[in-house]
Formats: C-alpha cells, structure tokens, sequence
C-alpha cells in the first residue's frame, strides 16, 4: 500500500504547488505569511476532525516528541513559500525536491534502510529526471524571455538569491524527511505523527495571524485566500498520506515523492500557460518510467 499512498501525496503536493504560485504575489511581501496561515488552519481542522470522528485517542506528549520533525518541516516550507514570490513554479519546484535524493542517501546510510537493484535503477532515473527537469526548466524560460523580449519581471530579478530559497528547503526538507523515518523506526504511531504535525501547524497559523493582523496591521479576509485555501486542501491531503508511506519504506518514498515536481510542471503548463519542451517531455517520461518500476517491483 506504500506505494498508493505515495502516489496519492505526488498528485496532491503536485496539485497544492500549482495553488501555491498563484496565491503567491510578487508585490505582496506578506502573501507567504497568508499561505501559512491558510495552511496551518486547514491542517488544525483536519487535526480535530480526526480526533473527533476516527476514534483516535491523541497523546499530547507526542506533539513534543514529533516537534523536530515538525519544525523542519515548517521552516523548509516557510522558506519555499518565500521562494515562490521571486522564481516561477517550474523552477522552485524541481530545486526544492531534489531534496528526496538527499533524503534517500541519509536514511541509506544512517538508518540502515535497503533497497533492490532494480528499486535502486528506478530511484535513480527519478532523481537524474528531477534535477534534468530543473536544468530544462530554467534554460527554457531564459530563451524563452529572449524571444519574446519581454521586460524582466520583479520575481525573475533576484533570481541568484531567489534561487538560495528553493535550496535552503530542499536541505532543510532532506533533514526533515530523515527525521521522520528516524522517529517512525523507532515506532511512533502514523495518526500521532500526522496529528502532532497538524496541531503545531495551527499554532504557527495562530502566531502568523496575529503577527500578521495585530502587529503589522494588514488586512486578512478569507474571500481573497481562494488559491492558498485549495492550496492548504491539497497539501493536508498530501501529508496525510505521505506519513503512512514515509513509515512504511522511506529510502525508496523519499526519492519518489520528489517526483510531484513532475506534476507541478505539467499543470503549470495547463493552468499558468507556460509552454513544455520537448526535452522536458522525454525527462517527464523518464521519471514516469521510473514510477512504473516501482510500482511493479
């Protein structure tokens, strides 16, 4: 089941990322702090959802164990949220998820995890796409504004430090997702861990917004936070299944799941009207094929 769970985390992180450019405004040096918030509230309701229907009997004290975890996690996402006001999708994405092979190798050789030879081939086609995909990606939209002679816009200005963004949370998300596989070898049970995550995501939300309300006195209504709302939809989907599938078999998962680049990718062509080369296709086809190993492994 591992891999369904990890399949169902790529579609919807894939889909959140896509809501996370467009709720993300180059002019709005706040609009990172408005996604965290939408984030950290529909986790916190979906926290206390579980709790009351699922028959679930949460441990505070696992908030404190898991809190490591958590904040590697929210700062790594903090940061990349920040990213995204200065560097396309299509860039940021593919950066910010080769933090899987990094992932993947500290669990390999700190946590003793194994895989096949033929896992191994597929992790590797994964990980060579996503990098290939960022290279692509970045040589495309250059030539592209080139052509076009368009005027360079703000978020492409600051693209050298822009670019620090996305690699600061592929470090810090690598050293999270290791954390992770740390905590659930030592048997931390899923629905904890995911609550845990979930209830510290609120309070971040919590401190955000009256950071953001009452000391900086900007305006927060809900009706403007369409795209961050579905965006905080998709990436509490995501998560609730990456846990099960983190748990199950992290040195392959980790790698995998970096994958949702991929989707972000694809819908940004569709949704945002970027074009894809032809290239970029053949390395999406790539890490397709090696998805497919996987699953049938």
């Amino acid at each position: 089941m591992w891999f369904l769970f990890a399949i169902v985390s790529v579609l919807a992180w894939g889909t959140a990322d896509l809501f996370y450019k467009k709720g993300s405004d180059p002019k709005d040096r706040y609009s990172y702090l408005k996604i965290v918030i939408m984030v950290g509230a529909v986790m916190g309701i979906h926290a206390v959802y579980v709790m009351l229907t699922s028959g679930v009997v949460y441990e505070p004290i696992n908030m404190l164990t898991y809190l490591p975890v958590s904040a590697l996690y929210i700062l790594s996402m903090a940061v990349g949220y920040a990213g995204l006001r200065f560097l396309e999708l299509s860039i940021s994405s593919p950066v910010q998820n080769s933090s899987g092979a990094i992932s993947g190798l500290l669990t390999f050789i700190f946590l003793g995890q194994s895989m096949t030879g033929i896992q191994f081939f597929a992790v590797g086609l994964i990980t060579l796409g996503v990098i290939l995909l960022s290279i692509f990606e970045q040589r495309f939209a250059e030539a592209e504004r080139k052509e076009n002679k368009k005027m360079v816009d703000r978020k492409y200005k600051y693209g050298a430090i822009a670019l620090l963004f996305p690699l600061g949370y592929a470090l810090i998300d690598s050293l999270g997702t290791f954390a992770d596989a740390w905590v659930f070898d030592r048997g931390m049970d899923e629905m904890q861990a995911n609550i845990s995550y979930e209830l510290t995501w609120l309070i971040v939300a919590v401190v955000a917004w009256i950071y953001l309300v009452g000391i900086k006195k900007e305006t927060f209504a809900l009706r403007d936070q369409k795209d961050r709302g579905l965006a905080a939809i998709f990436e509490t989907l995501g998560q609730f299944f990456y846990v099960f599938a983190i748990s199950a078999n992290a040195v392959i998962v980790a790698p995998l799941i970096s994958s949702y680049s991929m989707v972000s990718v694809i819908l940004s062509r569709i949704f945002l009207k970027e074009k894809l080369s032809a290239k970029q296709y053949a390395v999406i086809a790539m890490i397709m094929v090696g998805i497919f190993i996987l699953g049938f492994e």
